[in-house]
């Protein structure tokens, strides 16, 4: 309970925490930063680390002049693309391993088979989608490895994904971040990027809800 509060408290007031870290640590901050955005995509483990927040309010400090804006970009981008190969790395390595050890099934074949249909025919989408949504953004890429979806279509929408999910962030925060009425409650804004972030789950778990009401 008391991690879920610290990543809560991270979260809401994440200007002061990224002020003080910058402060601290100087020209390190861009590589704790690519670290942060390479787990965040790259590992299954930590869904929970700051993405859409952190590049927004990254080029807020940016447009101060506190930030390299160029290079900013450019060192994100390259965390979001190497973070979800070696997601996808992960998953197509320990994808039949899941399936099967020592000979004996773990899960059931048409799982692993609807997964490689279901990314046969929508992985370039959910790939590409998944990048701005928490969490899914997280396992899009390892699912995409079990389900084997092939590396060259994979790359191509994970490197357009990456480029537009961290320009659009970046820059919004570069453009807008700085506004006093944005400055004055950043704390709600990031709350509300993040909501506007998870809004698609919330859309599709009602729709299925909807499509699969509790038997009364």
């Amino acid at each position: 309970m008391e991690i879920i509060l610290h990543i809560y408290e991270l979260f809401i007031h994440l200007d002061k925490h990224l002020g003080t870290l910058i402060h601290s640590y100087g020209s390190w901050i861009y590589l704790l930063v690519f670290m942060v955005i390479f787990c965040e995509t790259g590992l299954v483990i930590t869904p929970l680390l700051p993405g859409d927040s952190l590049l927004f309010a990254l080029g807020t400090f940016a447009a101060l002049g506190t930030l390299e804006v160029e290079l900013l970009v450019f060192i994100l981008t390259a965390a979001a693309i190497l973070g979800d190969t070696v997601n996808y790395t992960i998953g197509k390595w320990a994808g039949i391993r899941l399936f099967y050890r020592k000979g004996r099934l773990l899960f059931k074949k048409e799982y692993l088979i609807k997964t490689q249909h279901f990314y046969e025919c929508h992985g370039g989408k959910t790939i590409f989608l998944a990048r701005f949504i928490p969490i899914i953004r997280t396992f899009a890429p390892f699912v995409a490895g079990i389900g084997t979806m092939a590396y060259p279509k994979f790359l191509i929408y994970n490197v357009t994904g990456a480029i537009t999910w961290v320009l659009l962030f970046v820059m919004s925060g570069y453009f807008f971040g700085n506004i006093p009425q944005v400055k004055q409650n950043f704390s709600f804004v990031i709350m509300g990027i993040i909501f506007v972030s998870c809004f698609p789950i919330l859309i599709e778990y009602w729709r299925n809800r909807s499509r699969h009401p509790k038997e009364v």
